[in-house]
């Protein structure tokens, strides 16, 4: 799902009106309709709802959505903040089809003594103020509504874009002016503010209204994750499936007191779906990795004197790696040097697809290319501090402009990018790069990049030939894995482990989504 910036978006709809035939009406109707029915879904006890509108088409939306919940049995209130003369165009068309009472508000007094005498006992709010063509700051008027609004502390669902918002800010927004909103319902693709504006606390949706894969004409040539993008990996199996059909992955990871890395990998992996799943780890520690579940395999390693897998190891390396379908490498193995050298000559010999973790990469940082004469397809998923070690940099740079970093790396080193952290980039050796919206703080916790890297094997191991759609369903599964153990037990409280037990509800959860007909960025 491409993301597009306002004058974009306003060309779209200009085309799919004048080349494609869907008038601008048809368009606002089927906007405001998608709003009320994703209320209705995602708010079914809110039984008395506010709808806030400013002059423009964001508020011709908001009286269809008034409409559409008002003849859904909902007790509708319209707080005005124009006159109804000052209206244009299909806006002006939408308002004369209410069928509720509107409330006029022309100035800061009028819109306290309104949200006292009624509207503060709404159940809900929906914020239809302003839309993506806004350009701060905020009128006197409005900015006094967008506040009242954020005062009541009431769930608020904006149609389109936050009002007060820069549709095409690329970085986290904030200021009273700003509605913080509790979901968003956008439309046809997502804006910037979506991806980075940091203000929408639970969902952001996007429904399709009417546009025309042909219209989309998108020059920012970044994507967001979406659950359609990776419906493959969520496809039902046939009933004559058996384990060999998912492939054999191998973890190589561990180390003396870093078991629980290749144990997480190797458990994330099985919970992805592969068929089966092999933990190589130095020997004296694969009785620990074995203990977490027995249905994982485990391969003896030689080891050095500190515990940690040794050259020695290689001697029988290329006959482990016979029948597997995928490597997953880096977890816990540590920079012992004699670790590094093997690391690094096995990345060489290997065949197989393979997923670069950890200390996988700082084997890495100075001979990078090694990924650029990989005789299989590789994803390395680095976390701020291991892409600057990776490109010769700081995690300033880094972080000053992730997309491009991850771009740069992914196309001169042929390897798929995982740049992790708020919001996760994914980038392809062909240029194609896409943004991750799930995931919370509470992940910033030890071992959940593991969990990622087993995750990532896992559907490498089914999708062997598609390491672009392995990478971004992964991480997107992860992150919403990470969500719902948020909700389940905090952020402060939150482990790895919650995202591996968790992992079987978000591919529910994601299938489940398939059948709405919105995407959710988040």
């Amino acid at each position: 799902m491409k993301i597009v910036t306002a004058r974009e978006m306003r060309e779209i709809d200009a085309m799919t009106s004048l080349r494609y035939g869907v008038p601008s009406h048809t368009l606002m109707e089927n906007a405001g309709a998608a709003v009320a029915v994703f209320v209705r879904e995602r708010y079914p006890q809110a039984s008395r709802i506010a709808i806030i509108c400013g002059k423009g088409n964001n508020g011709g939306d908001g009286f269809v959505v008034a409409r559409h919940l008002h003849l859904a049995g909902k007790v509708v209130e319209v707080l005005l903040l124009a006159a109804p003369t000052d209206l244009q165009g299909d806006a002006a068309a939408m308002f004369t089809r209410l069928p509720v009472p509107v409330i006029q508000a022309h100035n800061e007094q009028q819109v306290r003594e309104e949200f006292q005498r009624s509207i503060s006992h709404a159940d809900l709010f929906v914020d239809a103020i302003l839309g993506t063509g806004f350009k701060p700051p905020v009128s006197f008027l409005y900015s006094s509504a967008i506040v009242a609004m954020n005062e009541t502390g009431l769930p608020i669902v904006s149609v389109d874009v936050p009002s007060g918002s820069d549709s095409d800010s690329s970085v986290p927004q904030t200021g009273e002016s700003i509605v913080r909103a509790h979901s968003a319902v956008t439309f046809t693709a997502p804006k910037a503010v979506h991806v980075y504006g940091d203000l929408i606390r639970k969902t952001t949706a996007v429904a399709a209204i009417g546009s025309p894969p042909e219209a989309m004409q998108v020059k920012t040539g970044l994507q967001v994750v979406t659950i359609p993008d990776f419906k493959k990996v969520l496809a039902d199996r046939p009933l004559d499936s058996n384990k060999g059909m998912y492939g054999h992955a191998l973890i190589l990871a561990g180390s003396t007191g870093k078991a629980g890395a290749s144990a997480m990998a190797g458990m994330a992996c099985l919970r992805s779906g592969a068929g089966l799943v092999s933990v190589a780890t130095p020997r004296s520690v694969l009785n620990s990795v074995a203990s977490f579940a027995p249905e994982l395999m485990t391969e003896p390693m030689k080891e050095t004197a500190s515990g940690t897998v040794a050259r020695a190891a290689l001697d029988h390396w290329d006959e482990l790696t016979k029948k597997m379908t995928v490597l997953a490498i880096g977890p816990g193995l540590t920079q012992n040097p004699e670790t590094v050298e093997f690391v690094r000559e096995v990345l060489r010999r290997t065949t197989i697809p393979a997923v670069i973790d950890a200390d996988g990469l700082n084997a890495l940082a100075e001979h990078t290319d090694v990924l650029k004469r990989a005789k299989a397809p590789t994803i390395i998923t680095p976390h701020p501090g291991e892409m600057a070690r990776l490109c010769g940099t700081d995690i300033k740079t880094v972080q000053a402009d992730r997309v491009t970093i991850a771009r740069n790396f992914a196309k001169s080193h042929n390897t798929v990018v995982v740049l992790k952290g708020h919001k996760t980039v994914i980038a392809a050796p062909a240029g194609e790069t896409w943004v991750n919206c799930t995931g919370n703080p509470g992940m910033a916790t030890g071992g959940t990049g593991d969990v990622l890297t087993g995750i990532i094997a896992g559907l490498l191991a089914q999708h062997p030939k598609d390491p672009m759609l392995c990478a971004i369903a992964a991480v997107y599964l992860h992150g919403m894995a990470g969500d719902l153990a948020s909700e389940h037990v905090g952020e402060i409280s939150l482990m790895a482990t919650d995202l591996i037990d968790l992992l079987p509800e978000a591919f529910r959860k994601a299938k489940k989504s398939l059948q709405k007909p919105w995407v959710t960025l988040n």
